[in-house]
């Protein structure tokens, strides 16, 4: 019996010294080529591919734009509707780029591990350049359909048309600016500044870039097929800027002409505060007194502003009711968080749309990257909830977070 169980354990315990080095090996193993999917050099691969996703991405979305426009010219050119497959193809890459712009939004905010990050940005590669490849197809074949049957001149007579018409309904942007710089501080309409300015150069430009072609229409060993894509890419400009000017223009207005009322919000939001801090236990009461004070300076200096300075006065009041609901947390009833939310909504959607402005302006002059258009997207994407919104809670959160986005882009 002896002899047995001798035998039986000089034959296990190796076994079991063999295994077991052979489980701690696998576990180390496997520890190891965790930590390395998890190490600094995953990391930076993953980044390295989330940024190039973000390329591509820009590259389709400003793609999208040329596309938007040479529709545009098409339906110049054909009486007034572009053709059907280049519409089809102009909302077929829209509706892609829209949805690879939301999955770049949740790589951008997403924990998962490097590897799963690695893998949906080369998706989102993949597809952005699949459909610019089928984007350049179809105005490959557009452009020759063009060459064949629409004369240069034709191409020529309708881009002047249009600047004719942008012209006409821009007007002086110089007096909108002047009527801006009488009445406000050089803050307040730096944008709209710049966007003149912007508009008048590019209908300029787009006008030098006609004549070129016109002058080549007559030349036949010349093509006027450069000069015509650039000036229609001129007038584009021109447009947008001359949007961003008038909604710069109304922003300010609107909020010249709001900014004493939200003042006299703001103050009975104040008064309201310091009665519920009266029915406050002693800690959040002092809680509640600090945000006050704080939102009464707030006020002080919103006032101040307010002449000379309406856009900075009311967002700095859209701010400090922020702040103010924050400290104020379930000390209210749902009643009064109805109420609170009714008076500080206008306020806070003028900020909102100032910001989203400011936001789309820059980013136009910058020709942002991906991160920069994800959070200018979830800034309008907010701002378009705010607005319908029915529930004043809901829309007033819904400003605030395109506040917040907007500053981010």
């Amino acid at each position: 019996m002896g002899d047995l169980l001798g035998a039986v354990l000089g034959w296990l315990v190796p076994a079991v010294t063999v295994f077991g080095v052979a489980a701690i090996a696998v576990a180390a193993i496997v520890w190891a080529v965790r930590r390395a999917a998890r190490g600094p050099r995953a990391l930076a691969a993953a980044d390295a591919r989330r940024t190039t996703a973000g390329v591509r991405l820009v590259a389709l979305d400003d793609l999208v734009d040329e596309l938007d426009l040479e529709v545009g010219l098409s339906g110049a050119l054909y009486g007034g509707d572009a053709p059907a497959s280049l519409r089809r193809s102009r909302m077929t890459a829209q509706h892609t780029r829209d949805q690879l712009f939301e999955e770049y939004r949740e790589v951008m905010a997403s924990t998962a591990p490097p590897r799963e990050i690695a893998h949906a940005a080369d998706r989102i590669t993949a597809r952005a350049d699949r459909t610019i490849a089928t984007i350049e197809a179809a105005r490959r074949e557009h452009a020759a359909w063009v060459r064949a049957n629409v004369s240069a001149a034709q191409q020529v007579a309708a881009a002047r048309t249009r600047l004719e018409t942008l012209r006409t309904s821009m007007g002086d942007p110089a007096a909108l600016v002047a009527d801006l710089e009488a009445r406000f501080d050089p803050e307040e309409w730096a944008d709209a500044a710049a966007s003149a300015q912007a508009a008048v150069a590019h209908v300029e430009q787009a006008r030098d870039l006609l004549d070129d072609a016109e002058a080549r229409t007559h030349d036949p060993s010349q093509s006027a097929l450069g000069p015509l894509a650039a000036a229609e890419r001129e007038l584009r400009a021109a447009q947008e800027s001359a949007r961003a000017l008038e909604e710069s223009h109304r922003l300010l207005l609107q909020a010249a002409a709001a900014v004493s009322s939200e003042i006299d919000v703001a103050r009975t939001a104040i008064r309201q505060s310091l009665t519920t801090r009266e029915s406050l236990e002693p800690d959040a009461a002092e809680r509640l007194g600090a945000a006050i004070r704080d939102a009464q300076a707030g006020l002080a200096e919103a006032e101040q502003l307010a002449a000379r300075r309406p856009i900075a006065a009311v967002d700095r009041i859209a701010r400090l009711r922020d702040r103010l609901d924050l400290a104020l947390g379930d000390a209210r009833t749902a009643q009064q968080r109805m109420r609170g939310a009714r008076s500080a909504l206008p306020g806070t959607l003028a900020a909102a749309r100032a910001a989203v402005a400011h936001a789309e302006a820059s980013t136009e002059r910058s020709r942002a990257g991906a991160e920069a258009r994800v959070r200018l997207a979830s800034a309008q994407r907010e701002l378009a909830a705010a607005r319908q919104a029915a529930d004043p809670v809901e829309a007033l959160d819904a400003a605030r977070r395109a506040m917040r986005h907007a500053e981010d882009a």
